[in-house]
């Protein structure tokens, strides 16, 4: 222990909070909570008698330490849930999928979009999720679009844009996928009235919804219109269609999700079945690793940040065994929710049924995840093995970086490099250049430059250097990476180049390409890695190319500094995402005027219709 920690371990409060632990590289390595502070955090530099081999490797790491006091327990486990989905620390619980779950959002506007979103944004929308399953998510979306005729387009709309008629009418509102608020065809009541249903639809309560497109369907009918009956009679099929292919499990109709856990050594999977009106409405997984023997631990990481993002929590939770902190839990759940929620626990009936399926799901999944990993080890060292081969290299090239530039026209030119370890990609090891001392098109005098700057500083910080550097380019690119490296005093790492024309591979001092077989597994990893270093090439390329282009499109705005452009787009990610809000939401964030707000929403309306054009 060091002289840090000795001095902070004096100083920790006795208040309830989360503590973070620290490795020498500055990195948060483990994020916990404690009712009392000072206590939890000596514990771990305490004896080390009856603490689990994790617990020990985790102290060695442990260089410094911070914490944060909050009011209450219940405060302190949801600080830590969010703290460890930001963070991802190397010795927290990793829940594989819950990066970036997906949602269906309810805008907040006089005519709501319906959408699938990944991005939670505060803006007052209505969401409803998590889902694991995309395409189960895409097909719900798709039967909503089918059942209601809500508009698919991105603009803001509301009753002076609609005088305005800043927007015109699109195909859908001709092939009758949408009743055309954008021309003032439909009023905001009627469409407030179908956004309703679809928020019932997604509750799982169609009766009301089937009731009133029922009724509608009859006075059409009556009234001899008989395409709009039709319309009707379609949107009755497409809800009844979608519900048959839910199954129908239970009786009592209650709102209920069942959780259930199965485990193996470190490695886990979480299934939450959602039950809704009586059935089954979605399955959602979520592959855990770094798993302690502390199952009720685990159980309330997983109830915790699942339905951390979730505006909806149903009234019962059916649970295998109990979770840690369970009071705190319910007690939060209960906020969320405004109403009472219980932990249900059930050995006999129906819903001891729902849990037994549900562990079975949990079983049967982390089964089939196991026996894909084993078949994954097994397939990668053949691939680095023939790579070895093909290359006729000392070592297995177990950390590959691959090199890439990218522009238009001689503008803009950026570099990317992605890093993959053991066939698989390390992103957090990927890596943005501008190149700063080229002008014009030259990809050569580009690529000496990042190749030069990228090992001066692994050099100089002492990190890792790659069993192996690939350049995305032929002979020209290859000779000034070689030049680069040996200016530094590494020209001993081999480095290749791989064409893109005939996907031939160079290696420097040979002026003809290597004898490779083009179905060779070495051959079709580096591929893989070529496109990926492209790919993440191209995207920021085109990030930096839509910035310039924003910054100029904005900076025109009168009142528009420097500053307030620097918020703007640091808040809200280009034209399309800001054409959707209103000043309001614009003032509230980043403290705008809400005069220069409405030029910078009529702006970005602008901008995104121009692109359509």
């Amino acid at each position: 222990m060091n002289e840090t920690i000795q001095e902070k371990l004096k100083q920790i409060p006795t208040h309830p909070g989360v503590y973070q632990f620290f490795n020498s590289d500055g990195k948060i390595i483990y994020i916990g909570k404690a009712k009392n502070l000072r206590n939890r955090v000596r514990s771990y530099f305490q004896s080390k008698k009856h603490q689990m081999a994790k617990t020990i490797s985790l102290v060695k790491n442990i260089d410094n330490l911070d914490w944060i006091v909050v009011r209450n327990e219940v405060e302190a486990l949801m600080t830590e849930a969010n703290l460890i989905k930001a963070h991802r620390p190397r010795y927290n619980i990793d829940l594989k999928d819950d990066k970036a779950y997906p949602f269906i959002r309810i805008t907040k506007e006089p005519y709501p979009q319906v959408l699938l979103t990944r991005k939670i944004v505060r803006d007052g929308s209505k969401y409803y999720g998590p889902f694991t399953d995309v395409g189960r998510l895409r097909m719900t979306l798709k039967a909503l679009h089918k059942v209601f005729p809500i508009r698919s387009c991105s603009y803001y709309l509301d009753d002076k844009v609609v005088a305005e008629k800043k927007v015109k009418l699109c195909l859908d509102y001709h092939i009758n996928k949408c009743e055309g608020p954008c021309e003032g065809l439909v009023s905001q009541d009627h469409y407030q009235e179908m956004v309703d249903r679809i928020e019932d639809f997604m509750k799982g309560k169609t009766k009301r919804t089937e009731a009133h497109i029922t009724v509608l369907m009859k006075e059409a009918s009556s009234n001899q219109k008989y395409e709009e009956a039709a319309m009707y009679r379609d949107q009755l099929e497409a809800m009844r269609s979608f519900k048959e292919r839910q199954s129908h499990v239970a009786t009592d109709f209650e709102e209920r999700d069942v959780v259930a856990l199965a485990r193996e050594d470190n490695l886990g999977v979480a299934v939450i079945i959602r039950i809704r009106n009586g059935r089954i409405f979605s399955r959602e997984k979520l592959s855990l690793q770094g798993l302690d023997e502390n199952d009720g631990a685990t159980l309330q990481t997983v109830i915790s940040r699942f339905y951390m993002d979730s505006d909806f929590v149903p009234k019962e939770i059916s649970l295998q065994l109990n979770p840690s902190d369970e009071k705190d839990l319910i007690q939060w759940l209960k906020e969320k929710r405004n109403g009472a929620v219980y932990f249900l626990y059930p050995q006999k009936g129906e819903k001891a049924k729902e849990l037994r399926v549900t562990m079975q799901n949990a079983k049967l999944l982390l089964g089939e995840w196991i026996i894909n990993r084993e078949k994954r080890k097994e397939q990668v060292p053949k691939m680095l093995g023939q790579l070895q081969e093909d290359l006729n290299l000392d070592v297995p090239p177990k950390r590959i970086e691959a090199f890439d530039i990218s522009h238009l026209g001689g503008t803009n030119t950026v570099a990317s490099l992605v890093c993959f370890i053991d066939a698989k990609p390390r992103k957090t090891d990927y890596r943005k250049f501008n190149v700063k001392t080229v002008s014009g098109i030259d990809d050569f005098a580009a690529m000496r430059e990042v190749v030069y700057r990228r090992y001066k500083r692994v050099k100089e910080e002492e990190k890792p250097f790659p069993d192996l550097i690939l350049i995305d380019g032929g002979k020209g690119q290859l000779s000034m990476a070689v030049s680069a490296l040996r200016e530094l005093g590494l020209d001993y790492i081999p480095v290749i180049g791989l064409a893109k024309r005939l996907e031939e591979v160079f290696v420097p001092g040979n002026p003809e390409a290597q004898s490779i077989h083009k179905q060779s597994p070495g051959l079709i990893l580096l591929r893989r890695i070529r496109d990926e270093a492209h790919r993440f090439a191209i995207t920021f390329q085109r990030q930096k190319r839509n910035k310039d282009m924003v910054l100029s499109v904005f900076s025109q705005i009168p009142g528009m500094g420097k500053k307030r452009l620097e918020k703007l787009l640091q808040i809200f990610d280009g034209p399309e995402a800001i054409a959707k809000l209103t000043p309001e939401v614009i003032n509230g964030e980043t403290g705008i005027p809400l005069k220069i707000g409405k030029e910078i929403v009529k702006v970005a309306i602008l901008t995104l219709n121009g692109r359509k054009k």
